[in-house]
């Protein structure tokens, strides 16, 4: 995809974010567009920062890291939204504002010892899908005082709904969750399923193949 398709892309999505908050009778700016760069080049991930980008998010620290140090005129707020490994929390520690997929107190606690008063997102697998990262509902709110018991700042909550058909009934639940714990942050939508996550009540939404079109690996390319 060309430089210049990015930038068109990136526009057409940040209107049809705008035309969904404004649907359900919410501000534009009350979501927040996390541009998810898993498997784009840095051209591409330059084009969209010249337009404008500046939340991006990687699930793959070995991807997240080299990106970070070269992507530095200007710096991206950096999300880690993928599932990860303690070791490599290290590697990627120096570059990520928010960790969007705390889905265990071992990760918030070395977390909360590489960044002390790390902003994190209590990843919730609504589903209960198991081969898909998160905890079960039922054990977010003491994950959630896990985390902040490890020095850990909790924003709210994020979830992955299943692949194939209406997501909206896991958009409502983890909206549910996320108030219930008063929590200002609740992180859910991608390329397929944004506009429904916003009228839910999203206040954040990842999005990748959208701006970038499709990625070559599989199920999860609707980030």
């Amino acid at each position: 995809m060309t430089t210049a398709a990015v930038g068109e892309n990136l526009t057409e999505v940040r209107e049809r974010i705008a035309a969904a908050a404004l649907a359900a009778g919410r501000a534009p700016a009350a979501v927040t567009l996390v541009v998810v760069t898993k498997e784009v080049g840095i051209d591409q991930v330059r084009a969209a920062i010249s337009h404008g980008a500046s939340d991006l998010g990687e699930n793959r620290a070995q991807d997240l890291a080299p990106k970070a140090a070269v992507l530095t005129d200007p710096a991206p707020r950096w999300h880690f939204i993928g599932r990860l490994q303690r070791n490599k929390v290290r590697a990627i520690a120096p570059y990520v504002a928010l960790w969007q997929s705390v889905d265990r107190a071992d990760l918030a606690a070395e977390i909360g010892r590489r960044v002390p008063g790390a902003a994190v997102l209590v990843q919730v697998n609504v589903t209960g899908e198991q081969q898909k990262g998160g905890c079960a509902p039922g054990e977010a709110a003491e994950l959630v005082g896990a985390c902040e018991a490890h020095g850990c700042r909790v924003q709210g909550l994020m979830t992955v709904p299943r692949a194939e058909g209406d997501p909206r009934s896991a958009f409502a639940e983890l909206r549910r969750m996320t108030d219930d714990l008063g929590l200002p942050v609740c992180s859910m939508g991608m390329s397929g399923d944004f506009e429904a996550a916003i009228a839910e009540g999203a206040t954040m939404v990842r999005v990748g193949s959208a701006i970038f079109g499709p990625r070559p690996g599989p199920a999860d390319a609707r980030r």
